[in-house]
């Protein structure tokens, strides 16, 4: 399991409410990305399902059309990929050339 590296938009007792099982999805010692082991361990909620049409600012806030900024509430990594969790389970993991991938993960 990797841990929160960085609580960002959220009071610190709220951080397992934000995260959930989330970190436990992930691990270090798996070789594969972030992308195919959330797909894997959270396939009892669905897998790692991107939806299309999300932008992300310098700020790392999630815009979709139609809804208001979403904020990052923490801040994971695992290698080279940053993991960023915001509000009602979206969960958008971020590349170094700053390509990134969102799913819902409630």
């Amino acid at each position: 399991m990797i841990r929160v590296m960085e609580v960002l938009n959220c009071h610190p007792s709220r951080v397992n409410d934000a995260v959930g099982c989330i970190p436990s999805f992930l691990s270090e010692d798996d070789p594969r990305p972030a992308r195919e082991q959330l797909h894997q361990n959270y396939a009892h909620g669905g897998g790692w399902d991107p939806v299309p049409r999300f932008k992300m600012d310098d700020r790392n806030r999630l815009l979709y059309p139609g809804d208001p900024p979403m904020f990052p509430l923490v801040r994971m990594y695992l290698r080279d990929e940053e993991i960023l969790i915001y509000i009602s389970g979206w969960v958008a993991i971020k590349q170094k050339n700053g390509s990134f991938e969102v799913s819902r993960m409630d």
